[in-house]
C-alpha cells in the first residue's frame, strides 16, 4: 500500500513539475503550445502503458488444490465446510447466517462442530488448522 501511495505521489509531483516547466517555456517563447501539448501528451500516454502492464499482466498464482478426502476424513459436513470457507474470508456468524438464509444460533452450532473436529479452540487457530490440511483456498 505504502509503494501504490509512493508511486502515484511522484507521479503527481512530476506531473506537476512538467507543466511548470512547460509554462515557463511558452512564457520564454521557447515553444509553442502545441509542442508543448503533444510532449504532454506522450508522456501520459507512456504512463498509462507502463501502468496497465504493471497492473493487468500481473502473473496469477498457481491455485492450491483443495484436498477433499481430508475434508471427508474429518468428517465436515457440507454445511460446516461452507462456514468454514466463510469464516476463512472474515465474515461473523450474523454476515455468514445472511448470507447462507439460516439463524445466527445455527451457525454457532455448525462453529462448534466444525471447531471440535478440527481439534481448535477458536475461529482463527480453524483456520491456521484448515490451510495446513489444504481443505480452503490460501
Amino acid at each position: 500500500m505504502k509503494k501504490t501511495i509512493f508511486t502515484f505521489a511522484a507521479l503527481v509531483l512530476a506531473i506537476l513539475a512538467l507543466f511548470q516547466l512547460s509554462k515557463y517555456s511558452v512564457i520564454a517563447g521557447d515553444t509553442s503550445i502545441e509542442t508543448v501539448i503533444a510532449i504532454i501528451a506522450v508522456i501520459f500516454f507512456v504512463i498509462g502503458i507502463v501502468i496497465n502492464k504493471r497492473v493487468l499482466h500481473k502473473t496469477k498464482k498457481p491455485t492450491q488444490k483443495i484436498n477433499y478426502q481430508k475434508i471427508e476424513e474429518l468428517g465436515l459436513s457440507k454445511r460446516e465446510y461452507e462456514v468454514l470457507c466463510q469464516i476463512a474470508m472474515g465474515l461473523s456468524n450474523k454476515e455468514i447466517a445472511e448470507k447462507l438464509f439460516v439463524s445466527e444460533s445455527t451457525i454457532k452450532t455448525h462453529v462448534s462442530n466444525m471447531l471440535v473436529k478440527l481439534d481448535a479452540k477458536r475461529r482463527t487457530q480453524a483456520i491456521q488448522i484448515a490451510k495446513e490440511l489444504q481443505i480452503i483456498p490460501l
